[in-house]
């Protein structure tokens, strides 16, 4: 595989992981709160523990989430340098809508005022 498929690889694991709300909020919770057990997390929602324990495993094969092992429990802690892969992606559309708006901007200021009577 080329260093491009590779990248091109981790990318779509990036983004399927972030496909799913559940995944998106216990990314939000590790940002927010720093490392976390699975029994903190857990508290969070309304799914038994092996359901969670399934999307923190997309989240770890994905590189966004590391564990580490604590006596009993497992600690999970934020990984958000795949993130910036993304935001280069994203990138070019930011820009895109940007001058989309600023063009609109200026279509606008162009534009006479409606005058009421």
């Amino acid at each position: 595989m080329t260093a491009t498929g590779a990248a091109e690889e981790v990318e779509d694991r990036v983004f399927a992981a972030l496909a799913n709300a559940t995944r998106r909020e216990v990314l939000r919770l590790l940002r927010d709160g720093g490392p976390q057990p699975v029994q903190a997390l857990a508290d969070h929602f309304d799914m038994r523990r092996p359901s969670l324990s399934e999307h923190l495993k997309v989240l770890r094969e994905a590189g966004l989430v590391c564990e580490q092992r604590s006596g009993r429990q497992r600690i999970y802690r934020l990984e958000a340098a795949p993130l910036a892969g993304l935001q280069d992606w994203l990138h070019p559309y930011e820009r895109f809508w940007r001058d989309r708006l600023k063009d609109l901007g200026t279509l606008l200021d162009r534009m006479p005022d409606d005058e009421q009577p």
